[in-house]
């Protein structure tokens, strides 16, 4: 059985800016997944940068609110919400709440970092 506890999970600085802790990936553990599944924070005020996968995503919101951009297109999110990101859309999230924005992001077939494009702010 495998059981990954978020605050045991080392936190870093992912690509787009957002504080991520990967909780579960096929090339880090001995699982059969075709995706990965991570937890990603941005801060008050805070947005990630423009990125794009070669595969699709899907952020489900925990808490906060924010301003989802995919391909030009804008939209409020907020707790509850799932998002589906399609393969190389260009997309950031932007928190325009007052509390952090916390989500779960869901990439499939699993992250790669070879498979996304960040651009800078």
């Amino acid at each position: 059985m495998l059981i990954q506890k978020l605050n045991k999970m080392e936190e870093f600085i992912a690509g787009d800016g957002t504080r991520l802790r990967e909780l579960l990936h096929p090339d880090k553990q001995a699982i059969k997944l075709r995706y990965s599944l991570a937890h990603a924070i941005v801060e008050v005020g805070q947005t990630s940068k423009p990125h794009a996968l070669t595969t699709s995503e899907v952020y489900y919101l925990i808490s906060g609110r924010g301003e989802m951009h995919i391909d030009g297109e804008t939209q409020i999110v907020e707790t509850g919400d799932a998002v589906y990101i399609p393969p190389n859309a260009q997309q950031f999230i932007r928190n325009c709440g007052d509390e952090p924005l916390i989500f779960i992001c869901i990439v499939d077939p699993a992250w790669q970092k070879e498979n996304e494009i960040v651009w800078e702010n």
